[in-house]
This record gives structure tokens, sequence and C-alpha cells, in this order.
């Protein structure tokens, strides 16, 4: 599989990598076939693995752990910290160095390594100065423990004002982001992806597929498939909304037109959509059985022409979010109100 760089680290990685987050009790709990998964991902040539130690509170890092073990010079490894990894104090979450340092080490005791490629920030945390996180997260690339250092889930607007701590006090800097995006989600080409490319971040994209919608297996008329994530999520997987599901099942057949005149899949479609984005090195790909991994292996080599994009912005306008949820890079403020009340 090619490999391209990860925006300006340096770090060559292929274009499709490896998610984990189903991975354990939020998707497959059998640790052995998440394990075979994860070796069927490497043996067809990927090298990029993303986990975050909120997966199922640790134990995706921990399966995730046994499956490169052995690997573990051929893999470049990313997780995250800030999400709240279960019940318990309150200070066990967010982007204060108090926290970091805890979730450093516990990420690199449930991964069996010393030391994480690309550590990232899973989203903004309003109550703590990004000054402060950037200061442990440089602590820990001048020990070793972490090589470079990225966000995800962060608005324009945040990714410039962290380029300018760094610059200000002499810290690491981020150099990649992690963002939501899609044909069905294309907030982020507002603003996060060019913001991103300017400043030389390398871009992750998660949920390329749109959380299974740019799989083709919702149909008008039908109910969603059992154990889809519609199907135990629907009011977050825009299945129960009914303006929201209807406007995606109907450009669900024109998009299938598209992908047969180009010659792949519906779901290479997708994930050669993603790609094509110029600010963007990796799709990542969140398998939760190995035919769901097999079904993505070839968006690797796929390229779509100006002409097949062309017919995709016809179907889902540039910048338009048809997810209920909202893009990723939401800032706190709209999701929740004790951000915008005294």
């Amino acid at each position: 599989m090619r490999t391209q760089l990860l925006g300006r680290t340096g770090i060559r990685v292929t274009p499709l990598a490896l998610g984990t987050m189903m991975f354990g009790a939020w998707g497959n709990p059998d640790h052995d076939e998440c394990v075979r998964i994860t070796h069927a991902a490497l043996d067809a040539g990927i090298n990029f693995l993303d986990a975050a130690d909120v997966y199922a509170f640790g134990e995706t890092e921990e399966i995730v752990g046994k499956a490169i073990k052995g690997r573990r010079d051929d893999i470049v490894l990313a997780t995250k910290f800030c999400e709240p990894v279960g019940p318990g104090p309150v200070n066990r979450s967010g982007g204060s160095r108090r926290w970091i340092v805890r979730a450093v080490e516990d990420s690199l005791r449930r991964l069996g390594t010393d030391y994480i490629d690309l550590y990232q920030f899973h989203r903004p945390d309003p109550d703590t100065d990004i000054e402060e996180t950037l200061s442990a997260l440089t602590d820990l690339v001048r020990s070793g423990k972490v090589r470079a250092i990225g966000t995800s889930n962060f608005p324009g607007g945040d990714l410039v004002e962290a380029q300018w701590v760094s610059e200000r006090r002499g810290f690491e800097r981020f150099r990649t982001e992690q963002l939501a995006y899609s044909i069905f989600d294309r907030h982020a080409e507002y603003d996060a992806l060019p913001t991103a490319e300017r400043h030389g971040l390398g871009v992750m994209v998660f949920s390329p597929l749109n959380g299974g919608w740019l799989t083709g297996k919702y149909r008008p008329g039908a109910e969603a498939p059992e154990g889809s994530r519609a199907y135990t999520n629907g009011d977050h997987f825009d299945f129960k909304a009914a303006e929201v599901r209807d406007a995606k099942l109907m450009r669900i057949e024109p998009l299938e037109d598209i992908a047969k005149d180009a010659g792949v899949t519906l779901i290479e479609l997708a994930l050669g959509f993603v790609l094509a984005h110029r600010a963007v090195s990796a799709a990542i790909i969140g398998p939760r059985t190995m035919e769901q991994l097999e079904s993505q292996l070839g968006a690797a080599e796929v390229t779509l022409s100006d002409e097949i994009l062309d017919r995709i912005d016809a179907v889902v306008e540039p910048g338009v979010n048809l997810h209920q949820a909202g893009a990723g890079d939401r800032p706190r403020a709209l999701t929740d109100a004790r951000y915008r009340r005294r």
C-alpha cells in the first residue's frame, strides 16, 4: 500500500488508518477476533492505527496492545486523551497537566509500548488554558514518551490559537487534526480543513462512511438492519429523525450510480472522496468485523476523477451537512449550555 506524509511531521502513513473504536465493549467484544482484524489490516499494508483511552474505557487500548505485540516498530501508533474514562473523580479528564501526565502513563501501559507516535487532544477543553496543555505535551515529546502531538474535533479558531501559543511560548506545535468528514457531512470544508492546510497539519478523517450510511445498507422503506449502528443507536445515527433520514436515503441511489460509472463500490467512492481532498492525509476506517475490513481495503488505491467529484458535488453541495448531530468540530458552547450562560 502506498504511503504519504502526515502533514509536516516527516512520518509516512498509509492512506487508510485502522480505527479501533469498535474493538471491545462498544462494538466487537471478542478480543481474539479484534486481534485478527488488526493483523489482517497490517498484512494488507496498513501501517497507521488510531485509538483513544475513552474507547470502551481502556479496553480498546488493551486489545490494540495485544495485537501489535512483536510488530510495534512497523506501526505508526496514535491515541487520544481528554474524554472522561469512566465514573470517578472529575479530574480524570480534560487538558490539565495533572490529567495528561496520568493519562499518558495509563495509555502506555495498556498499549504495551514505551512511546506513542501521535498523542491527540480529543477535543478542546474550555476549562483549561491551552498554554497549560501545550506545556505538558511539550514535556512528553522532549522526554521521548510521545513523538508528535495533534488535535481532534478542533474548530478552525482553536487550531489557530494553539499554533499562536506554540510559536510565542516555544512549545511543540500540534502537527495533526482529526475531524469528521464525509459526503454527507461536509461542514469541515468551511473552516477546519482549509485552516489545517494553511498551518501544514496532517488531517485524519473519521466517520468517512457517515456511521454506515455510505455503505448502502440503509434503504428507503426498510428498517435498519439488525446489529447496525442505526439499529442500536438510531437517535445518534440519524435513523429516527425522518427529515434527516429521508434526505440521506434519497441520495444513496444517485451516489450508487456515480460509483458504478466510476467502477468502484459505494464504500470505495465514499473513501475515495475524502482522500481526494488536498488537506487529507488518511481516512480512518473503523471495522467491527473482518467482512467490513475487507470491503474497505480496496479504497486505498482508488483515485476519483474530477468528473466524478463534480457529480458528487451535485448530489451534496460543498459545505453541506446532512448529519443531524452536527459536525465534529462544533464549539463546546453550542453543545453545552453551561458555556454560554452565566
